[in-house]
């Protein structure tokens, strides 16, 4: 029997460890894909679906021009969320075996993407708040061409753009929450995807993490050129609400 510290370890590690972003195609079954493909489809009238907003507090509003998608948490109330969010927990170990990260928890919502959204770039980490540490997407999107847009951009901290990626179905993205500044160019079409983020524990207080799931109380951090400006949007402002919540904790 192999010991742990023969075991293999994960490709994605070694990408994370160089680049921060590790691109897995056809990481996630067909199968499981195509049962969470139907249920953020089942949403294309959007009933059950919320406008992602930007902002904090009192100044939360809607801005299209920035964000464009409309969400709705994983609740673990499907077979396929909770397979899923399995997966997800299985990389939150192997993360933290491999890399000593201290995730502890996962949060992940649908994000449904009509003709003509995007997302400005920015990045997942929040200016007052900041307990996510790796970010997750998985695609749902069958036959997916490079002239339908909707491509996952990934930038360098200077705005250079430094890769495309396509959002086709079965596709796992990993990159490192605070450092890799992205976007979602503008689709042409309905593109769903999967965005999760691995979480950290509070160190100060366990229970906070109970305080934190109030609805819409993130101010996240855009990115900043060198000459000081804004040139993207905030990240995700949207605050999982406890009664939509799935937590795994460890």
């Amino acid at each position: 029997m192999e010991s742990a510290a023969s075991l293999p370890v994960p490709c994605f590690i070694d990408d994370l460890t160089t680049t921060g972003l590790a691109v897995m195609p056809g990481y996630v079954e067909p199968a499981l894909v195509a049962a969470l493909r139907d249920e953020i489809h089942a949403g294309r009238s959007l009933a059950g679906m919320r406008r992602a907003r930007i902002g904090r507090g009192e100044g939360r509003r809607l801005a299209s021009a920035v964000r464009g998608d409309w969400i709705r948490w994983l609740d673990g109330s499907t077979e396929a969320q909770r397979r899923f969010l399995g997966r997800l927990e299985g990389i939150r170990q192997e993360v933290n075996e491999a890399l000593l990260l201290g995730l502890f928890e996962i949060e992940a919502h649908f994000a449904l993407y009509p003709p003509g959204a995007g997302y400005q770039r920015h990045v997942d980490a929040f200016q007052h708040d900041n307990p996510r540490r790796l970010s997750a997407v998985l695609y749902l999107n069958r036959h997916w061409r490079r002239s339908q847009g909707g491509e996952l951009a990934i930038y360098d901290a200077e705005g250079r753009e430094l890769q495309r990626v396509l959002p086709e179905a079965g596709t796992l993205v990993l990159f490192l929450s605070q450092t890799v500044p992205h976007a979602v160019l503008p689709t042409r079409r309905w593109r769903g995807s999967i965005a999760a983020w691995f979480r950290l524990r509070a160190v100060d207080n366990p229970l906070a993490g109970l305080a934190r799931l109030q609805p819409d109380d993130i101010e996240p951090t855009p990115v900043v050129d060198r000459a000081g400006g804004s040139c993207g949007s905030p990240g995700n402002c949207e605050r999982i609400r406890t009664k939509e919540a799935v937590r795994i904790s460890r």
